[in-house]
């Protein structure tokens, strides 16, 4: 079931107003979607002349009006009034009062010394606020069996919103349509279900998605729901000059529209666009003539191509193809085309390295010890770790050492074998051949002298003493 908070919060309450209690604080500036800021309330008017009778009412979703409060009466901005209708009365909520009144009827176009302004009445009672708020919690029951209605009719209209009158004595039912639509049969049968006036309201598609809300394409709420309030015509025209794709998926809203932001930079696209050269005059240079490819109005770049080679864009500066135009002018032609520009640019771009940066932990405080404890403990804890650090490295640099002498000494191991081997080799040959073991025996002493005379040691003492024979006596 539709609750009567849900109901109130349409029409910018925080709570459900009710007769019993004051109702102040009602209409906050964080939960109306279109509440205006009174920068003109600090501000201290002297002369009682000065002082402004019209004040601001708002009611369900955009709808606002100006009205001339009662003489002698004085109204605040969240003041619950009943105000003139036709027929009858209607509740709302005073959004505005004093000098800001006034600009706001000078921005509207609303005369302010119009004697045709309706009237507040008084500030609400209450029972009139038991009717208010029993009238705005039937608008959902009432629209859901209105559409059923509109189906069972086979009408081409759609039922977007429903709007009692304060007094609970008139509803106000907003539909979209293409074309013109007859339900004078549907008035009737909504005349005998609800018991009270109907009338029937043509809104457009913007409208409609301002009242029913929702999220665009950028991710956030819609403006025409959330604060926008004047609807600009917006053309194509606004999507060339900014240099946009013609995609209608992509210029559309919610609405099927094009999208109202494009007019939020077209003042701005207009100015800057201002200052390009035209762009259908050709470039002359030596190298050949130049025609134009496009252009980025925010950044002041243009792109040129030779008719040779349509195909390679050369980027330019807009001041640089203002001068080589006024050169054309003068009959002078540049050598050709700077193609500097495109090397100084991707040079300078940088790219960072952003990676960490939206951590979850980015924002927590960093502990330090700032107790003597905890000092103390962290000191300690600093030179144990030291400790383990240098013990771990000293036995870490003597198993280097280990594993190097251990290396060195299996060289050494293996060139021992490997010489020996050799030796054992060169023996077995001489063992097998018997020519070469004379030759060898006969060969011993001089091999020997030799030896000695390389290595230029003394000789021994035997060698001076004279030879004996075996068979002679001495």
């Amino acid at each position: 079931m539709y609750s009567e908070k849900e109901a109130m919060q349409s029409r910018g309450c925080c709570f459900v107003p009710s007769a019993d209690q004051k109702n102040e604080n009602i209409n906050q500036h964080s939960c109306c979607k279109l509440d205006a800021y009174d920068w003109l309330s600090d501000i201290n008017f002297i002369e009682e002349k000065r002082y402004f009778d019209i004040v601001e009412v708002r009611f369900k979703n955009n709808r606002k009006g100006f009205f001339r409060s009662p003489e002698g009466e004085t109204l605040l901005s969240g003041d619950i009034v009943a105000v003139e209708a036709s027929p009858g009365h209607d509740i709302g909520i005073v959004s505005l009062t004093g000098e800001i009144v006034r600009l706001q009827m000078h921005k509207k176009k609303v005369p302010y010394k119009d004697t045709y302004i309706s009237k507040v009445y008084r500030k609400a009672r209450g029972n009139d606020i038991e009717k208010w708020v029993q009238a705005a919690a039937l608008e959902i029951p009432s629209m859901i069996t209105t559409r059923k209605a509109v189906m069972d009719l086979g009408l081409d209209m759609k039922i977007n919103d429903v709007e009692y009158q304060g007094d609970k004595t008139k509803a106000v039912f907003y539909y979209t349509a293409e074309g013109r639509v007859d339900f004078r049969e549907l008035i009737k049968i909504l005349a005998d279900k609800f018991s009270v006036r109907i009338e029937m309201k043509q809104i457009g598609v913007r409208q409609e998605s301002s009242r029913l809300g929702g999220i665009g394409s950028c991710g956030r709420e819609l403006c025409c729901s959330s604060w926008l309030t004047d609807f600009n015509s917006v053309s194509t025209n606004t999507a060339r000059l900014q240099n946009l794709s013609m995609n209608p998926q992509k210029l559309a809203g919610q609405c099927g529209k094009l999208k109202c932001c494009l007019n939020f930079e077209q003042d701005n696209y207009k100015e800057e666009s201002a200052k390009f050269p035209p762009s259908d005059v050709k470039l002359k240079t030596k190298a050949g003539d130049a025609f134009f490819q496009k252009k980025d109005i925010l950044s002041g770049m243009m792109w040129y191509s030779y008719y040779e080679t349509p195909s390679v864009f050369i980027q330019l500066r807009r001041q640089e193809v203002q001068n080589i135009q006024r050169m054309n002018d003068k009959g002078k032609l540049p050598d050709a085309l700077n193609t500097q520009l495109e090397a100084e640019l991707e040079g300078s771009i940088k790219f960072d390295n952003v990676i960490g940066q939206d951590d979850v932990t980015r924002f927590d405080k960093v502990k330090t010890g700032n107790s003597k404890g905890n000092s103390k403990r962290n000191g300690n804890r600093n030179k144990s770790n030291n400790k383990n650090r240098n013990q771990s490295n000293n036995k870490n640099a003597k198993t280097q050492d280990n594993k190097e002498g251990n290396k060195s000494a299996k060289d050494n191991n293996n060139k021992a074998k490997a010489n020996n081997s050799k030796n054992n080799n060169r023996n077995n040959a001489k063992d097998n051949n018997p020519k070469q073991q004379q030759k060898s025996r006969s060969a011993r002493p001089n091999n020997k002298n030799n030896k000695v005379n390389k290595s230029n040691k003394p000789k021994a003492k035997r060698e001076n003493k004279p030879q004996v024979n075996k068979g002679e006596k001495s």
